[in-house]
């Protein structure tokens, strides 16, 4: 089974494609970590990889289709795509090379979907400790004593790009190319949109049953955002 993942930043997309790829049995792909592999590598690839990567430009589609084509497993084995495609253009390139390569077209896309409010909470509300690299959240699971670390008291500090106004513009530039490519996957029959306001395991439940309505080519109305 061949599956993209989509979501906004704050979806919880990292918790539940590891989830996905412990009980499915799928194995994760996630954009950033090929492409950082790739550079890595020693190639010729790796050179144009890293030529890009250094000035700080986006490596042009064609060469990241190259680099997660060269790194897909085996065709016996799944796997799950994350961070590639975010646009209708990339998602059309994509198709036709894993065509044209014999790999096959996607089976499914699975779109977890979070409101603005929601993943605006979920970011602006982490904390993190400087010493030991704790987690925290305001809400969710804040520490003992407010802004202190609980394992070494350390004031705990928020991320540049974890404070609410950086958010908003993230979930700006992530509708702007994602919404179209939702449409797109739906068009054609492929998407199971997921409602992820919910907690954790209640959309992974709803996720497991978006997986399973894909194997079984089931992708229904009722499926979409967890059958509610």
């Amino acid at each position: 089974m061949k599956l993209v993942l989509l979501g906004p930043p704050g979806a919880g997309k990292g918790t539940q494609a590891q989830h996905l790829v412990s009980s499915v049995g799928l194995v994760y792909l996630a954009s950033g970590d090929i492409l950082r592999a790739e550079r890595a590598s020693g190639t010729e690839l790796a050179d144009q990889v890293a030529g890009f990567m250094d000035a700080g430009r986006l490596v042009p589609d064609e060469i990241i289709i190259e680099v997660i084509l060269n790194r897909l497993p085996d065709a016996t084995l799944g796997w799950l795509l994350d961070g590639f495609p975010r646009t209708v253009r990339q998602a059309v390139s994509l198709e036709k090379a894993l065509i044209d390569t014999g790999k096959g077209g996607i089976d499914g896309v699975v779109e977890i979907r979070v409101s603005d409010a929601v993943c605006i909470q979920r970011i602006s509300g982490r904390r993190l400790c400087p010493v030991c690299n704790r987690v925290y959240h305001t809400h969710a699971s804040p520490p003992a004593e407010p802004g202190r670390c609980d394992d070494d008291g350390t004031a705990l500090t928020q991320r540049t790009d974890d404070h609410a106004e950086v958010v908003k513009e993230r979930l700006r530039a992530y509708h702007e190319t994602a919404d179209p490519l939702a449409s797109y996957y739906r068009d054609r029959g492929l998407l199971q949109a997921i409602d992820g306001d919910r907690d954790a395991e209640t959309v992974k439940m709803a996720v497991m049953n978006a997986v399973a309505a894909i194997r079984s080519g089931d992708i229904s109305s009722q499926a979409q955002l967890g059958g509610r």
